[in-house]
This record gives structure tokens, C-alpha cells and sequence, in this order.
């Protein structure tokens, strides 16, 4: 019974005439909105209702504060606007060197490869002349970075370390811990056993074979950055401030008195930090090197031989990685002169 009138409900529908709908459609309202587009984002042209914009000094004070934002875009957006102020201002910044630095040198172990990229152009906008004092603080998220898990992280610390070379060479070598911490770091990342390694060792042989890798890859042009980088910093260490070169005209130019470089203060702030009268003892790796002569002599007790077999073992491998290998061999025997005897 049911199922009869089913069918006959639905032969009915097949005969009926749908009615057509004549005339006009009924007007919109007033306050109508088209919602149909469609759109990723939307920019607004104005987002300050106040009728005086901030200042440049305050949108630089904004901006280095997003350095710490936990978005990778807003930190290298706000890098990349510090960058094109710094550099329309060179001479007269915004903040000082010393409340920008504190705020920008822990994104040097930053996950994102963009923002570390952009850190990079923004350190070297900044005045050299403001760099020396920062030196030692940089240095500790440097050598943090050498020594980071990721490959890319400690490539780009070492574009910072060759900035610091580049900007003020001496003032990295002969800051506490400086010298023989910094070159620790690199013995470490070489796989290069110093004496203090060789010795703890034992009769054991605990030298790690250098991993050089193939041609062109990655590992290869890490460890050749690693050796011009390891290069350049052993120049600036074996070199002291002013050179006989810079100190002959000057004697000549006070005579009869000479070497009066020698007898005079230091123009920097602290002459006597290398003494460290009230501090804490510190050991040798944390000490501090003022003159090349030291540098020299801790060099030879410590890292001398282990650095000259590992140029022979990279000169082996020819190629780029030779080249860097050499340019190493000729910066330590320019260098070290008398105190050294193992590569002659």
C-alpha cells in the first residue's frame, strides 16, 4: 500500500510545470557588502590614527626590539630596516653601537639562514670604529656558532669571525681568551690534537681523521673556509699593533729618543688589564695576549705541531683544499720566524 502511493506521488512530479520566476530581481539594502572576492592578504595604507608619525629614532628603537620576535620573517625584516638606516646614518645613529650590539649578536646562532644572511650585512654597516670595545662579548656567540650541529650555523659564524678579523684583528687576538680559546676551538672543528690533548692521551694515538669530503661539496668548502678563516687569524696574531714599518718615522721624526713607543701608556681605556691586579686568577686559554711575542710563545707550547700535520695531511688532497692548505704553511712560517721548526 505504501509503496503504490510512492510511485504515484512520483509520476505526479514528472507532469508538473515548474513556475518561472518574471520581472525584476528585489533591490540590495543599503548597507550591502560584495563578500564574493577572494584575497591572500590585506594591506592597509594607513595604520596610525595619530596625526603625527613616530620619529626615525623611535621606529629604530621598534624595530630592534622585533629582533627577538619568534617569527623568522619579522627578525629579518627588522634586520633589513636597521641595515638601510645604519646605512643612510653612518655617522649618526640612532642608538649607539653598544645598545644595538646586545640586542642582534645572539641571532648569530639563529635557526633561520635568512636572518643569519641579513645579521651579516648588518654587522658590517655598522662604524668599525665602534667595534673594538664588543670584541670579546661577539666573540662568545662566535665561538658558540663554530661549534654548533648545524653545518650552516658554523659557516656563517665564520663569516662573522672574518669580519671581526677585518674590523679589529687586534683587538680579538689579545682580548682575554682571544687568542689560544679561539684557537682551541679551531684544533676542535680540524680534528687537530693540541699538546694538551696529545699528552692526556697518553701513548694512545687519539688524532681524528679530518673528514675532507669530495670536491665541491659541502664538507669540502666548510673546511676550506675553515683553513683562509684559521689563516687570517693567525696573521692578525703574529702581528702587533704597530709595526717596525709604522714606528720607524715616528722615532725618526723624535730623535734623539727612541722606542718611546715602547715606554709610553696605552691609548686605550684599562692599560693595565693584562695584568689583572683585582680580578679572578684565570687560566691560559682565558688570558689575555697583548704583544705578538706572547702569542708566539703560547702558540709553540700548545698548538704548533699539531697545526703542522695537519697542513701536511690537507696539502695532500691538492685541489682548493691544497691551496688553503698552503696559504696556512706561509702564514705560520712568516709568522712564527725562530719559534717555529716543525713545517721547515
Amino acid at each position: 500500500m505504501g509503496s503504490s502511493a510512492k510511485k504515484k506521488r512520483e509520476k505526479k512530479q514528472d507532469f508538473q510545470k515548474t513556475k518561472l520566476k518574471v520581472g525584476k530581481t528585489k533591490a540590495k539594502a543599503a548597507n550591502f557588502t560584495d563578500t564574493s572576492f577572494k584575497a591572500k592578504s590585506i594591506v592597509l595604507n594607513q595604520q596610525s590614527l595619530t596625526a603625527a608619525a613616530p620619529s626615525i629614532d623611535q621606529q629604530f628603537t621598534h624595530q630592534l626590539s622585533l629582533c627577538s620576535s619568534k617569527t623568522d620573517s619579522q627578525r629579518r625584516d627588522a634586520i633589513n630596516y636597521l641595515t638601510n638606516t645604519v646605512a643612510e646614518r653612518p655617522n649618526n645613529l640612532p642608538l649607539p653601537v653598544a645598545t644595538i650590539l646586545p640586542k642582534i649578536q645572539p641571532l648569530i646562532l639563529d635557526a633561520s639562514n635568512s636572518v643569519r644572511a641579513a645579521l651579516t650585512k648588518l654587522l658590517r654597516a655598522l662604524p668599525p670604529a665602534h667595534i673594538a670595545t664588543h670584541v670579546d662579548h661577539i666573540l662568545l656567540y662566535v665561538r658558540a656558532g663554530m661549534t654548533h650541529l648545524a653545518a650552516e650555523i658554523r659557516t656563517s659564524s665564520l663569516d662573522v669571525l672574518e669580519w671581526l678579523l677585518q674590523t679589529a684583528g687586534q683587538e680579538l687576538v689579545s682580548c682575554a681568551g682571544g687568542w689560544l680559546k679561539t684557537l682551541q676551538c679551531f684544533l676542535t672543528l680540524l680534528g687537530w690534537q693540541s699538546s694538551k690533548q696529545e699528552q692526556a692521551a697518553g701513548n694512545w694515538s687519539s688524532e681524528r681523521a679530518v673528514s675532507f669530503g669530495k670536491p665541491g661539496s659541502a664538507a669540502s668548502k666548510l673546511l676550506i673556509k675553515q683553513l683562509n678563516v684559521l689563516t687570517m687569524f693567525l696573521r692578525a696574531g703574529f702581528t702587533d699593533a704597530t709595526s717596525a714599518e709604522d714606528a720607524g718615522p715616528a722615532n725618526a721624526s723624535c730623535f734623539p729618543l727612541c722606542s718611546t713607543e715602547h715606554q709610553v701608556l696605552y691609548a686605550r681605556s684599562n692599560p693595565f688589564r693584562g695584568l689583572n691586579l683585582f680580578g679572578a686568577p684565570k687560566d691560559a686559554e682565558n688570558a689575555m695576549y697583548d704583544d705578538a711575542e706572547a702569542r708566539k710563545r703560547s702558540f709553540d707550547d700548545v698548538a704548533v705541531r699539531a697545526v703542522a700535520r695537519g697542513i701536511q695531511a690537507a696539502k695532500q688532497e691538492g685541489g682548493e683544499i691544497g691551496r688553503a692548505a698552503s696559504g696556512l704553511e706561509k702564514a705560520l712560517v712568516d709568522g712564527m720566524g725562530e719559534f717555529h721548526r716543525d713545517v721547515e
